[in-house]
């Protein structure tokens, strides 16, 4: 539930701020990284000696680095240009879809069993997972009247974006169709830690690499993407209050819970709780951000 919470404030401020999409990108991951790193060697140097399945291989670093490159760089990227056509009740409603990404990926790679097809459990699974999909395909492809007006005339939050309900359809559907490719790699991503940690059982360490090796990722894109120099001067708005909570919750706080779940319940078990974060945000991004709910999204 606390990471469905910190989702929901997540989408909020991204989608307030996505117009500076890999710059925040950036400061967002090398302020995780430079939270994170000092605290994960403070207790490191405390702990005692660490057996040699705690200690980082040439091999290890290659691994946190493909994470790092898959969940956190391509992920981020993908998922906040996709904003620029949605809404943040749409990016929630998206991940929905993790579940049936991850269940998927999880059979596949043997962590997940379905069960004898007649069974009770099987059933339940199978028509969970097809339930997610319809859900989503609605997302994409239909939008009827507004269903529920903004809470307040006066949003705390004042985006730059045009209102996603002007949006053509054409450009709403690929926008969803983004996010759905963010949610699968980010999927993936929750997947792989359970391998990682189980060579690599330092939590606090794998996440603060991994936030590292992605903030040099992003500083590449950004590089690339970016070249108006405005764009990446820092000032007293919105965009700073997401840097800081992208980083400190949104990142470092987010992978650490989802690692430790992960680690103690299984993959999928992280994945199934995410239809709560759609509830929070329906009526957060309605009263911080003024949007409108339509039926079916």
């Amino acid at each position: 539930m606390a990471i469905q919470a910190i989702y929901t404030g997540l989408f909020v401020v991204s989608k307030a701020a996505f117009d500076a999409t890999a710059v925040f990108i950036f400061y967002r991951l090398a302020a995780a990284g430079a939270l994170l790193l000092p605290l994960a060697l403070f207790f490191s140097c405390r702990s005692p000696s660490p057996p040699e399945k705690t200690r980082m291989t040439p091999r290890l670093l290659c691994k946190l680095f493909l994470c790092a490159l898959l969940g956190n760089t391509f992920t981020l990227n993908v998922y906040n240009a996709s904003l620029k056509h949605t809404s943040a009740t749409v990016g929630s409603a998206a991940i929905d879809s993790m579940p049936v990404f991850t269940f998927l990926i999880a059979v596949a790679m043997g962590m997940e069993k379905v069960g004898k097809l007649r069974s009770r459990s099987a059933v339940g699974k199978l028509a969970g997972v097809a339930l997610c999909v319809a859900r989503v395909l609605v997302i994409a492809l239909y939008a009827g009247p507004t269903a529920l007006s903004p809470l307040t005339r006066h949003p705390v939050f004042v985006s730059n974006a045009h209102h996603p309900a002007s949006s053509a359809g054409a450009v709403w559907i690929r926008g969803t169709f983004l996010l759905l490719l963010a949610c699968a790699t980010w999927s993936l991503w929750i997947v792989l830690q359970v391998p990682l940690l189980k060579e690599y059982p330092n939590k606090l360490m794998a996440t603060a690499m991994q936030c590292m090796f992605a903030a040099v990722q992003s500083l590449v894109v950004a590089v690339v993407v970016e070249r108006d120099l405005s764009k990446w001067k820092l000032g007293l708005d919105i965009g700073l209050l997401a840097i800081l909570y992208s980083a400190f919750l949104g990142t470092g706080a987010l992978m650490y819970l989802q690692a430790w779940c992960a680690e103690m319940k299984g993959p999928v078990f992280v994945a199934m709780w995410n239809p709560m974060a759609l509830v929070f945000t329906i009526f957060c991004s309605s009263f911080f951000l003024g949007e409108s709910v339509h039926l079916g999204r």
